[in-house]
């Protein structure tokens, strides 16, 4: 039987999602709570991978068991045993078939960046001593749209087949002292959003301009484009799955 988690985590304490030696990450903090509590060893698979630092407001992930699960409240002896950055929000019996990476049609990222000092925020968002122009960030991060290669924003050594990604969405909008960069698409390669939102900050402060923008995208050097901005910034905010997926909470557990 296979079931989807739809989880949450602060990422600043952990080497990223995805489980690695001698490292600490969430997948293996996951992991070693189901281990436990359905008392045999489980292997997730999540929706996507973060990097070390980055945050999410959602993450999907899926395991099989081979028996139904009947744990009287699940979801609270999760988030009792699980680190306070950890926590569970649902839980959903799927079909079998159902895959939390290769069905999900759509990710979105969020980026914050703080144009004022603000002590609260340290953590969460990324600090700028300058306000940048917002209006030429979102003529660039339209352009985006109108791309499918996007190696020149990804890490050098990955081991991708293919560096395309459908960009459906990418725009600025500023709230409360903060600048808020929302990407959605259907992938995303290593480091990408982080280093498209270093190098639209670079458009906003005038160090190159839109067609500059353009061509560092059609260069496909990532030395051509801007420095990658902190991960403390950067949520994995939404997963998107076609309605085939049928995730429907289980209240019962």
């Amino acid at each position: 039987m296979r079931y989807f988690l739809e989880i949450a985590y602060n990422g600043k304490n952990y080497c990223g999602w995805q489980k690695q030696p001698d490292e600490n990450t969430v997948q293996q903090e996951i992991e070693r709570f189901l281990s436990k509590v359905l008392q045999q060893e489980i292997n997730t698979m999540g929706a996507g991978r973060t990097d070390a630092g980055v945050h999410a407001r959602q993450m999907f992930l899926h395991f099989d068991i081979s028996e139904a699960i009947t744990i009287t409240n699940f979801l609270y002896r999760a988030n009792s045993f699980l680190p306070s950055d950890i926590s569970v929000l649902n839980i959903y019996k799927v079909n079998d078939d159902d895959h939390a990476r290769f069905n999900a049609i759509a990710r979105e990222y969020k980026y914050y960046v703080s144009i004022e000092k603000d002590p609260f925020s340290i953590a969460s968002a990324y600090q700028i001593n300058n306000t940048p122009n917002l209006k030429l960030m979102n003529e660039a991060a339209s352009s985006l749209l109108d791309y499918t290669n996007f190696q020149c924003f990804s890490k050098v050594k990955t081991g991708v087949h293919t560096f395309n990604c459908k960009v459906t969405k990418a725009a600025w909008t500023a709230k409360d002292g903060k600048l808020i960069f929302t990407i959605s698409a259907d992938r995303f390669l290593r480091n990408m959003v982080r280093a498209i939102v270093g190098t639209l900050l670079e458009v906003g402060s005038g160090k190159i301009t839109i067609a500059e923008f353009h061509d560092i995208i059609k260069s496909k050097d990532r030395g051509a484009a801007g420095t990658s901005v902190p991960a403390h910034g950067l949520y994995l905010t939404k997963i998107i799955y076609p309605e085939t997926v049928s995730l429907i909470p289980i209240k019962t557990l």
